[in-house]
Formats: structure tokens, sequence, C-alpha cells
């Protein structure tokens, strides 16, 4: 890996709590046609001081706009984040699931780790992929069929198993 790459982690748009944020107030103005920092605070189950706290860097970027009965909205570009949060969600989970097989729960798990961490680019291919994927069943079953069968056993042995490489990857991991 490039010694640079891991560094534009921090230049992601959003953190992970940022992003749930903004798909919960999404979800309430949605469901209640309102967002209060009680609102939110109950739903993501946290306190209103955490709440207020964690809302006052997506109100200085103008993604969360607060009126003066204290009622929350989203910015044009906060409406969007949130919905490219949700659709990324719903692509990633879908791969995960449908297209590698992943347990559903695991795949819901797995999408929410990285849903707003996905570039845009990234985010258009794979809706091409999962569509394309939907839409031509022969070629997805012809290849989840070969996946499958492709599918090894691992022998736990790195210098020997054509899945690991440097790291047995089916070996649970230590919890020391």
């Amino acid at each position: 890996m490039n010694n640079e790459v891991w560094k534009s982690f921090e230049d992601n748009t959003l953190t992970h709590s940022a992003a749930h944020y903004l798909m919960t107030i999404k979800g309430l103005l949605e469901d209640h046609g309102y967002a209060r920092v009680t609102d939110i605070a109950k739903r993501l189950n946290i306190t209103r001081g955490s709440c207020s706290i964690s809302l006052k860097p997506l109100k200085k970027r103008q993604l969360v706009v607060e009126d003066e009965n204290r009622f929350l909205q989203l910015s044009e570009e906060g409406r969007r984040l949130a919905e490219m949060i949700e659709l990324n969600d719903e692509l990633l989970e879908s791969l995960f699931k449908d297209v590698l097989g992943v347990s559903a729960e695991q795949a819901e798990v797995d999408a929410c780790k990285i849903e707003h961490l996905l570039s845009i680019e990234s985010s258009v291919k794979l809706a091409n992929f999962i569509k394309s994927w939907k839409e031509n069943q022969v070629a997805s079953k012809a290849l989840k069929k070969q996946t499958d069968a492709a599918q090894l056993n691992c022998i736990h042995d790195v210098d020997n198993c054509s899945l690991c490489q440097s790291v047995c990857l089916t070996d649970p991991l230590s919890d020391k």
C-alpha cells in the first residue's frame, strides 16, 4: 500500500458519527416532519448534551440548520449527503449479502462501517455493478456457482493455501 494513502482517511467528508446524525435527522423529518435535539438523542440512545456537542460541527459546516424554535433541518448539502450514505448502505449490503453471500446480519454491520467512506466514483461503480448483477441473472448465477465451487477448505497453512497469502484468513484473532 502507498505510504500516503492511509492519510486520505482524514480527508473524508463525514465521520461515522456525523453520517448517522444526518441520517437520523433525515429519518425524523420524514417520520414526524420535525427534528429536535431531544428526538435525535432519543433515537440514537445518547444524552441530549452529547447530541448537542456532536451537532455543532454539522451546524458549523451548514449541513444542519437550526431555526429560532430550535427545530433542525438539513441543508441541501446535508440532505444530499444523507441520501448518498443511505444509498451506499443499501448498495454495500446488497454486495455483501447478495453477491458475496455474507449473512444479512454481518452485511448490515459491515455496510454501516463503511457507508460514509466511499468516494462518489466508487459509489457509481458499485451502483452499476449491483444493477448489472441483478439484471443479468444468468451471468450472476454462473459466477456465483463458479465462486461457490472454488470455495476452499482452508488448511490453515499459509505456505500451501491458495486463499491465504501471508496470514490465515480463517483463524480467529486472539482476544489478547
